[in-house]
């Protein structure tokens, strides 16, 4: 049986953020289940850049269902999790429920990927303090409260933490997750 991996998510997370590690890990031999607040048909987003905004600008991305609601989700029964981005960070980071299973992988020291504003969820668990991260770069004031040491790169591994600032980094990411994910919960 292949390893278990847990994408945790809400509406308005990005698009890529979630899709992108969902089939590459697939595509490894793992299984994958995304979870959300709730069971049910999640609406993601795409943020790019345009010319002549100080920000990202924000469109409608995919929907795609959630396999499981948090409050079904065991962490026990997954090998590592993985961390999107988008705006969903800012409220999923509220949600009690959420900062135990975040809680969860880092005490036990599983694999952890996280990207973009993905580290809000993980500051929030209380999971960043002492530990080098990178984030979506306007993030770097927040990470610094969280006690984090952040570095502005595509990609930082910090034991088994993987963080990356934004979906531009994913082949960073990915490749450095695979890396650390292969050594701790090998497909077999």
């Amino acid at each position: 049986m292949a390893p278990k991996i847990l994408i945790v998510t809400g509406d308005a997370a990005e698009s890529l953020e979630v899709l992108y590690p969902y089939q590459r890990l697939l595509e490894e031999g793992y299984e994958v289940h995304i979870a959300a607040p709730a069971r049910k048909t999640l609406r993601f987003v795409v943020h790019d850049f345009e010319p002549g905004f100080d920000t990202y600008t924000e469109k409608p991305g995919y929907t795609w269902p959630a396999d499981l609601a948090f409050d079904e989700v065991d962490p026990d029964d997954y090998a590592a999790l993985v961390v999107p981005g988008g705006r969903a960070p800012e409220y999923l980071r509220n949600d009690a429920r959420l900062r135990e299973i975040l809680k969860a992988f880092f005490d036990t020291e599983r694999p952890v990927a996280q990207i973009c504003h993905g580290p809000l969820m993980t500051a929030a668990a209380g999971a960043l303090k002492g530990r080098r991260v990178t984030a979506y770069p306007a993030l770097e004031p927040d990470m610094e409260s969280a006690g984090a040491d952040f570095q502005d790169n595509e990609v930082v591994v910090d034991g088994s933490l993987v963080s990356s600032r934004a979906w531009p980094d994913h082949s960073a990411w990915m490749r450095e997750f695979l890396t650390v994910l292969r050594a701790k919960a090998p497909v077999t």
